[in-house]
This record gives C-alpha cells, sequence and structure tokens, in this order.
C-alpha cells in the first residue's frame, strides 16, 4: 500500500457520504399498507428527503451530503423520527427481503401526480413490473453515496473495478437476507430450503443480492466494462437505444392505449441498470443521468449492495459507514488491472455463490483465473486495511476507524456474529423460525426506540414545513407543463439527450 501518503489530512476532512434507504410500510399483521403516501410526508414528487422508490408502500429517505458518519446517522435518525410520526399504526419494515405481499399485480406502484416527469416516473415503473415482476422491485436496501476530494474519472473507475472484485467482503460481513417469507417466490423456481414457515439457505447472507434479486437475463446479455468513464457511457448508451424483443412484445401501450412501458429497449432509463456500485453525477433539471457524466465527470460512487441491518434502528450503524469508508479507500489506493469479460463473468460467480453461501466453511471464490477460499481473500483484504484505519485515525483524531475494522475482524473471525447468522439465529430461537414474525418484532422494536429518542427543537415544525414546500412545488410543476405526455415521453428517451 505504497500510495497511503495520498491520504492526507486536506484529503480525509472531505470525505463526504450520505445515504437513502428504503423501506416498505407494513401492517401490524406483516403484510404490505396498500395506503397512498402518508400526506404529511408531502409530495414524492418533489419532498428533497423523503419519496417513495419503487411501490407507493416503498419509503425512500434521502439524507445530505455529511463530513461524518454520526452526522449522517444523526439525520437519517432524524427523518426516522419524523416519518415514524406521520405512520399512525404502520411500520417501516426492517428487512430487505419484504413482507406478505399480495398478488403481484396488486402490489401499487408509486404515484407521483398529473404533471409529465410525474407520470413518467409511473410509467418507468409498470415498466419494470412487466419486465421483473412487482415482486422483485419490493426488495429495499441501503444505498451509500461516497466521494473523496480530488479524484478524476479514472481514479473512480478503478476504484470501482476493485470494488466489483472485493464485494464478497460487504456481502458477507453485512448480508442480512438469508431467509424470506415464502410469499415472495409463489410460483417461480427457487433453490431455497424450507425453515418451519419460511425459506432460506443454510449459510446464505444476502438473497437481495442472489439470483432471487436483483437479477435479470436480459442485463445479463450486458458486459458493461469499468475501464474508463467512454466505455462505461457507450455501453449504457447502446442498452438504452438497442430494442429488445421482449420488450418490444410488450409494446410502449397496451391496445386501450395505457402506457406499459417508457421505451421497448434493453434500459428504459439509466437506474434500471442493476449493479453493486454506479459512478454518479448530480443532475440538472430535466437532464439525463448519463448526459451529466459525460458532461462533467464522476462525482461521487452509489454503494447498492447493502441489505437494511434488521438489528440497527435506522437500518444502517456508524461503524458501518466507517467501515465502507474504509473499504473504498483500500479500492482507490490498490492497483486496479483493466477488467475483461472473462473477470466480468467470474465476478457475477463470485457474487451469487457469496450470496447463497458466504458463511459455508471452505466456500471457493474465482480469483485471476484460479480459486481462493473466500476465508483466506477476505483475511488478506481486512489485514490490507489494517494500515488505512490507523492513517485515517492519526489524521481526523480518535480511534472510531480502527474499533470498526475491529469489529469487522471479529465477525470474520467468529461467523456466528455475521448479521445473516443471526437472523436465523433469532428466528430460531424466538420466533418459530418465521421471518415475518421475527421482522415483525425487529420493526415494532425499530419504531419504538426511535420514537422513544428526544425530539430535536424545532424538528417537527421543519418536517412540517417542507412537506408544504414539496407540495407547492409539485402544483407549479404540473401547472407550469406545456408538451402532451407522449411528445415529452419521446423527448425524455430520445437518443440525442443521451450525448454530450
Amino acid at each position: 500500500m505504497e500510495r497511503l501518503s495520498a491520504l492526507d489530512a486536506a484529503r480525509l476532512t472531505g470525505m463526504r457520504r450520505g445515504v437513502e434507504k428504503e423501506s416498505l410500510r407494513a401492517t401490524a399483521q406483516a403484510s404490505l399498507a396498500l395506503t397512498p403516501h402518508p400526506a404529511c410526508l408531502g409530495s414524492a414528487l418533489t419532498h428533497p428527503a423523503v419519496t417513495t422508490d419503487f411501490s407507493e408502500s416503498q419509503l425512500e429517505l434521502i439524507t445530505g451530503v455529511h463530513a461524518s458518519a454520526d452526522d449522517c446517522v444523526r439525520e437519517l435518525t432524524e427523518l426516522h423520527q419524523g416519518v415514524y410520526r406521520c405512520l399512525g399504526p404502520e411500520l417501516m419494515w426492517v428487512s430487505s427481503m419484504p413482507c406478505a405481499l399480495p398478488t403481484d399485480e396488486t402490489i401499487p406502484l408509486g404515484r407521483y401526480g398529473s404533471s409529465n416527469i410525474g407520470r413518467a416516473k409511473s410509467v418507468y415503473r409498470m415498466g419494470l413490473g412487466h419486465r421483473y415482476g412487482r415482486r422483485m422491485q419490493t426488495i429495499s436496501g441501503i444505498h451509500y453515496n461516497w466521494s473523496l476530494p480530488g479524484l478524476g474519472n479514472d481514479d473512480y473507475f478503478a476504484l470501482i473495478r476493485n470494488f466489483r472484485r472485493h464485494s464478497f467482503l460487504l456481502l458477507t460481513l453485512f448480508g442480512a437476507s438469508p431467509a424470506l417469507c415464502s410469499s415472495f417466490v409463489q410460483g417461480r423456481e427457487h433453490e431455497l430450503q424450507p425453515l418451519g414457515s419460511s425459506l432460506h439457505m443454510p449459510y446464505g447472507t444476502s438473497l437481495r443480492m442472489g439470483r432471487l434479486g436483483y437479477q435479470s437475463d436480459a442485463q445479463s446479455s450486458l458486459a458493461v466494462s469499468y475501464n474508463g468513464l467512454e466505455g462505461y457511457a457507450a455501453s449504457l448508451q447502446e442498452a438504452l437505444t438497442r430494442p429488445y424483443p421482449a420488450y418490444e412484445a410488450i409494446g410502449v401501450r397496451n391496445p386501450g392505449g395505457e402506457y406499459n412501458q417508457l421505451s421497448t429497449t434493453l434500459l428504459q432509463i439509466e437506474n434500471e441498470f442493476y449493479g453493486t456500485i454506479r459512478p454518479k453525477r448530480t443532475i440538472r433539471s430535466g437532464e439525463r443521468p448519463l448526459h451529466a457524466l459525460r458532461e462533467r465527470g464522476v462525482e461521487y460512487v452509489e454503494v447498492r449492495c447493502m441489505d437494511l441491518d434488521p438489528f440497527e434502528p435506522v437500518g444502517i450503524s456508524a461503524s458501518t459507514m466507517r467501515f465502507l469508508d474504509l473499504f473504498l479507500l483500500h479500492c482507490w489506493l490498490s492497483d486496479s488491472p483493466p477488467d475483461s469479460p472473462q473477470e466480468i463473468a467470474a465476478l457475477a460467480r463470485n457474487q451469487q455463490r457469496t450470496a447463497a453461501a458466504g458463511r459455508e466453511p471452505g466456500l471457493m471464490l474465482e480469483r485471476q483465473g484460479g480459486e481462493q477460499s473466500l476465508r483466506d481473500w477476505g483475511l488478506e483484504l481486512l489485514a490490507q486495511i489494517q494500515p488505512i484505519a490507523a492513517r485515517v485515525d492519526a489524521l481526523l483524531g480518535g480511534s472510531a476507524y480502527t474499533q470498526a475494522l475491529t469489529l469487522a475482524r471479529q465477525r470474520w473471525d467468529d461467523p456466528a456474529q455475521l448479521p445473516s447468522a443471526r437472523v436465523l439465529q433469532a428466528m430460531r430461537e424466538k420466533h418459530d423460525n418465521s421471518h415475518l414474525a421475527f421482522v415483525l418484532a425487529q420493526s415494532q422494536q425499530a419504531r419504538d426506540t426511535v420514537l422513544a429518542q428526544p425530539l430535536p427543537e424545532g424538528l417537527m415544525a421543519r418536517f412540517a414545513q417542507a412537506a408544504a414546500d414539496s407540495v407547492d412545488a409539485q402544483k407549479r410543476i404540473e401547472a407550469a407543463d406545456r408538451l402532451d405526455f407522449e411528445a415529452f415521453r419521446q423527448d425524455y428517451v430520445s437518443p440525442a439527450q443521451l450525448r454530450v
């Protein structure tokens, strides 16, 4: 790690992170809440911190950008304090794998009002439902957005390549979805084993990141390279403009004239591309993400492989955030050779193995044309992260980063401490092997823990004002529309919008 000197105090104090956290709204009976997005949360279209993801029943809480993990958790907690006070008897489901779900077609799509952009968001979700099924889209997780000053496009893509090589470490350390409710896989083939009233993988870490999660046969044909911005953008451009026969068969509209999807291409929009990590750039109003990336370069990375932690009241701890900081610094500081189609395919297999059986003794992963045990490879990475943790603590003060690494090492040495193992143990010991009963109890406990914390002065007044402002903003957008929706849609998905 000869590049450690690149980590100076100015760079480390400029490190930034923010969180996007998805959670289903659930009833006290552990089923999906089918009520509309609560009015006291404002407009899901325009609220900067509280919106919905795929479903009307799937909340997404978005923090601002923070200079420390503690500040990030503090804002995330405040968002939970405000949201819980709006939900009445409903809960935020604390597992990545969903509560009891109704039939696929009755899972409600997110609704964003009558504006063109609001309608486009709903039509996009309709398309996701047709393409992948609505159940898959109810899986929830945490996205960790991270940046470091002074990094250019090539630095970020080198980091991303190493992240993809080593993300098995995160799936094993933080995966918390080894089991699920059988309603999730009704009518689907799967390799899960029965466990009481639930289904599970005995050594599973993150079913969310495995074959049952955000996977797609169509997208598996995309061998997107991360060797640089130009090649990455070209891969995405092709997926966004190439018609895909199965989606052409669905059509943009049904015979009654209602919209089935935004387009018939392999990807409707950039966000449809699944990956464990994405290069990102803040977009301007009406701008396509790919155009923003091409014009202004990578601004930050979005880590997308983190499960909700059902043992943490807000889904993630400051210690986990600090480990992510260290992991991302390691990905940047380490040599990062170019990827190849062969390596990309091997990494996909490693992800599947880790998700399904990451705690299995002796599990082997593919590495540089050979094989290595997951356990030994992970120990190697944790040892390489040690000097980074020491340097970060030396420059920022305190010992929080070393403590975060120590906790990770303890879990690695004793897999029974891993969240995925703790989930199965709690299900077995306290909930008669019921995934629903376990998550329901954890969801109620999370709500009670957050509501018992003292409210910061003025928080609810600020919360109410943000909701009211968002409603006004939605009305202004709706009043300003001039195009009919079909003209808007054609313009939005036009290849011209993707180029600089």
